[in-house]
Formats: C-alpha cells, structure tokens, sequence
C-alpha cells in the first residue's frame, strides 16, 4: 500500500469533514442538527469506504480522483464559482435551521437521502467502469473510449450522478433556500461539459466517433 498517497487520501477526507462540518454548524449554532447529522452520516460514511476500496484495488484511480488541479483558465473558474456556491449553501442551510425559517416536510428529506444513496451507488459505478476518470479535464497515457456500461446511455455518467447528489444535498439538510443555489449547479456542469468535450474531440482518439453513437451528455432523451 502506497503510505504516501493513504496520507493524501486521509488528510484530504479529514479537512473535507472539518470543513463542511464547520461550514454547517456553527451557522446553525448548534450540533444538535438533526439534518446535518444526517447529511454528513450520509456524505463522508460512504466516501470514506469507496476512499479505502480505491487505495486497494486502483490506487492509481484514486491518484486522478485527489487531483483538483485544473489547467484550463475557463474550468478554474467553473472550480471557484463552484467552490462559493457550495459554501453559501451549506451556510444558508445552517442559518436555515437556527432561524427556523423554512423547514421541508420530513418526507422530502427521507426521499432525497434515498436519491442521495442511489446517486451514490452510480457514482460508484462510473468509478468501476472507468479507471481513467479524473477530477480536472484531461487525456491520459494510453487512455481509451469508454462505450459500455452507463456510458452507453449517456456520455458523463459521473456527472448524471453529482447532479443528483448535489440538488438532493439540501434537501436532505432541509433549505429550500440552499436547494435555489446549488441550481446553479447544472448550468455549471453543462459549461464545463461543452469545453471538455473540445478537449475529448482533440486528445481522445474515437471519441468523436463515440459522440455520434451516443447521442445524450447527462439525460437520456433531453440532453
């Protein structure tokens, strides 16, 4: 086991939780928060299992996947307005509950953990189907086309998959106000599609080949 890269792993997963906690509750002035409990059991638990099946299994995978880096000028402005958009969200959510402003129906926030896990579970599997995924947009040594699997159905699965995490995430944490923000969140990622795909059609032999045998980017039948 690469020592170097577990360190890595750990520390970036141990900042993540910290971060996000404290981004959490101390808006909401308490952890006695029910629904950022549950978020953050529903966000790190499994992440910090796919983290230690990666080191065992794809070491390598998991190498692209810590990497957040991005050289394109116009993806680190996607990475930054991501960054505050999720910031302001978990802040609102936090403010959400100590104020007491809106709070969602308990069975929204039973349905959307549910959409949360399922999501989960496809961002697993695109991670199973694809070892060359990475985090910044890039073509790796001797990288392939990948056309089976969920990427017979759409062309990024990994995003199909975040956008369902991320528009579940506030309802989980019970803000309709935090929901309205991370909406942003599909107008980024088809911003981001759009300049990947230059790159694709550039750098990945057969992939513009891929593009006419799989019509969809994100949403089978819409787009």
């Amino acid at each position: 086991m690469d020592r170097g890269l577990l360190f890595q792993a750990l520390k970036k997963f141990t900042l993540g939780l910290v971060a996000v906690g404290l981004l959490i509750f101390v808006p909401a002035g308490t952890l006695n928060f029910p629904n950022g409990l549950l978020f953050m059991a529903l966000f790190f638990i499994p992440m910090f299992f796919v983290g230690i099946i990666l080191i065992v299994k794809d070491p390598d995978l998991l190498k692209r996947r810590l990497n957040a880096k991005e050289s394109e000028s116009e993806q680190k402005m996607v990475v930054l307005i991501s960054g505050l958009m999720f910031i302001s969200a978990f802040v609102l959510a936090g403010l959400n509950f100590r104020f007491a402003w809106i709070r969602l129906p308990e069975i929204i926030v039973i349905a959307s953990s549910v959409i949360f896990l399922l999501a989960y579970l496809m961002y697993m599997e695109v991670l199973r189907e694809n070892e060359y995924l990475s985090r910044t947009i890039e073509v790796g040594e001797s990288q392939k086309v990948i056309d089976d699997g969920l990427y017979g159905f759409v062309r990024h699965p990994m995003y199909t998959s975040t956008i369902f995490l991320f528009l579940a995430m506030p309802l989980i944490l019970g803000s309709i106000y935090s929901f309205v923000i991370l909406l942003i969140y599909p107008i980024l990622i088809a911003f981001r599609i759009k300049n990947e795909e230059k790159v694709l059609e550039k750098e990945l032999d057969g992939y513009r080949e891929y593009k006419m045998k799989v019509k969809y980017r994100i949403i089978p039948f819409i787009w």
